[in-house]
């Protein structure tokens, strides 16, 4: 039984140095320490139509100048 807990032991020492000579090389992608995400943007809201200035314009345009047709 003793030989078997050494095999296993001797079995995990050399997979744990494999992976770090491995990931020294630049092998496996390392993930860095948990830092705070950076955003160069925030995220863009989505538009609706009664936010959009242009739809707003032409709604005005419309009630203002009923008759007119390019409105």
């Amino acid at each position: 039984m003793l030989k078997v807990l050494f095999f296993v032991v001797l079995f995990a020492v050399a997979v744990y140095l494999l992976v770090r000579v491995i990931q020294r090389r630049g092998l496996i992608e390392q993930r860095p320490a948990q830092r705070p995400s950076r955003r160069t943007q925030p995220p863009r809201r989505q538009v609706a139509p009664d936010d959009d200035p242009e739809f707003l314009r032409d709604l005005d345009r419309k009630r203002l100048h009923p008759d007119d047709p390019e409105a």
